[in-house]
């Protein structure tokens, strides 16, 4: 039986405390009976359970509900199919789960699944399938995604990225369910930073594997492999010149659209430390490119393929599951303190309605209401980013066998994590937090800061939020 987990939030922040209370109120509407297993959906009218979204938002919400964290890892390794293809998308249809492989959907997988491995207990059983799974993926990436044999992988369909009716896609095919790619396009099939860092993804995560394995050989071989990906992602994407990653098109050239994909790929940890450092200061910062009132557009404002359309479109506007992803991205380079900033944004453009949706005007902030089905609310990856920012504010967030602390200051507020027998609290008094697990405080430490623990309390890490601010950490 998984253990419980729960979070107890109170802050004297009224909108953030309305936010989280909504959202947590509105997430149990997207748990959902599979057959049997409850699953988190992706909701605002997205009834399934996708591989952009949901192993990414299971592991999130395992915060609250492990089994179905849990649950949203295992089905789309037992969906798998033979070949090794995973589905972008699975449903319930007349009762019965349904896999479905007409486009990958992104791959907000590995990282997730693996740190579901600790935090349901370590069983050996799970971390062999996620190996199996991981194994065969990249097998499968690699025997049918490089068509032209230029020795980097492709994307044949808009969905296939998730980047739904984007401009720089041009003809291509919403779907694609073939093996082979579609014929006659205008840039289809297109060598893509997102395939190639989704094998980046999935090697490194099996080098990690085999390293809790034991097996040093076969983690050597995965790491090799991984930056034999990164290197060509170097040599044929990046463009030093400009800082940045571009796809290039079924002639080989390179598309020249600015576009948010390299913060996709930092998520992966497909970037080198220069090449983040690059996209971060040059573009992800640059108020005419990315850091709009409302940060993160899909692409860059000033490119001439952006589009303010406020439906489903990755053309422009900012996504709340871009907001997801940008957690892991910042954290894996470092920028740890760009989050409370965009925490903020997201927090005040959600607003006091508590309405949670796809899109952001990213000029106004304005939400963009209005989906497919109509009239939205309760869009999983809105709601998750809001509980995700808070953890990584105020709160406590595992991760694998540390845990880290968010120190940020401006309001008071206790933040718990229950975890099985386990109990990690934080209490922040707008100036100072202290640090207690199991009810033994472990540290007391200023506002604004980043701290990161091993599961005992005892400190890893400490990183400031605020440049120029510091101040001292009591350690207990």
């Amino acid at each position: 039986m998984p253990i419980e987990t729960s979070v107890n939030f109170e802050t004297s922040d009224r909108l953030v405390q309305k936010l989280v209370d909504t959202a947590e109120k509105k997430c149990l509407q997207n748990l959902k009976n599979f057959s049997g297993r409850t699953v988190l959906i992706e909701g605002g009218g997205y009834e399934k359970i996708w591989l952009e979204t949901q192993p990414m938002g299971g592991e999130m919400y395992a915060k609250r509900n492990i089994e179905a964290g849990l649950n949203n890892q295992v089905l789309f390794m037992e969906c798998q199919r033979e070949d090794g293809r995973m589905p972008g998308s699975i449903a319930l249809i007349a009762g019965k789960v349904t896999p479905q492989f007409n486009k990958f959907q992104g791959f907000c997988f590995p990282a997730h699944a693996l740190n579901m491995y600790y935090l349901a207990g370590k069983d050996k059983d799970y971390l062999d399938l996620l190996y199996q799974t991981l194994e065969k993926f990249d097998a499968y990436l690699w025997r049918v995604r490089d068509s032209d044999g230029d020795g980097c992988l492709e994307t044949w369909c808009k969905y296939d990225t998730g980047e739904d009716h984007a401009m720089r896609y041009g003809d291509a095919p919403d779907a694609w369910e073939e093996e082979f790619p579609p014929q006659g396009c205008q840039w289809v099939p297109i060598a893509s930073i997102d395939i190639m860092s989704f094998s980046y993804s999935a090697r490194e995560t099996l080098a990690e594997i085999s390293r809790i394995l034991g097996k040093a050989e076969l983690e050597r071989s995965w790491r090799k492999l991984a930056e034999a990906v990164r290197a060509k992602v170097i040599s044929y994407l990046w463009d030093e010149k400009r800082g940045a990653c571009f796809d290039r098109d079924k002639n080989h050239k390179m598309m020249p659209t600015m576009i948010h994909n390299n913060l996709r790929a930092m998520y992966w940890n497909c970037f080198t430390p220069h090449m983040a450092r690059r996209f971060v200061r040059e573009h992800l910062l640059n108020p005419e490119e990315f850091w709009t009132p409302m940060p993160l557009p899909s692409v860059a404002v000033n490119d001439p393929l952006f589009r303010n359309v406020t439906t489903n479109n990755w053309s422009g506007q900012a996504e709340a599951l871009t907001y997801q992803r940008a957690i892991r991205a910042l954290e894996n380079y470092g920028y740890e303190a760009l989050i409370p900033q965009l925490g903020r944004k997201l927090f005040h453009a959600i607003g006091e309605k508590c309405v949670f949706v796809q899109q952001y005007d990213p000029f106004t902030g304005k939400p963009s209401a209005v989906s497919l089905e109509g009239e939205q609310d309760a869009y999983g990856p809105a709601m998750l980013s809001v509980l995700e920012y808070v953890s990584r504010m105020f709160g406590v967030h595992i991760e694998r066998e540390e845990i880290y602390w968010g120190t940020v200051g401006g309001s008071e507020s206790i933040y718990e994590q229950i975890w099985g027998d386990r109990v990690f609290r934080i209490e922040n008094h707008g100036k100072g937090t202290a640090g207690y697990v199991d009810g033994r405080k472990v540290f007391e430490a200023p506002a604004d800061m980043r701290l990161v623990t091993d599961l005992c309390g005892r400190l890893v890490k400490a990183v400031s939020l605020v440049k120029g601010k510091s101040g001292e950490i009591k350690v207990y």
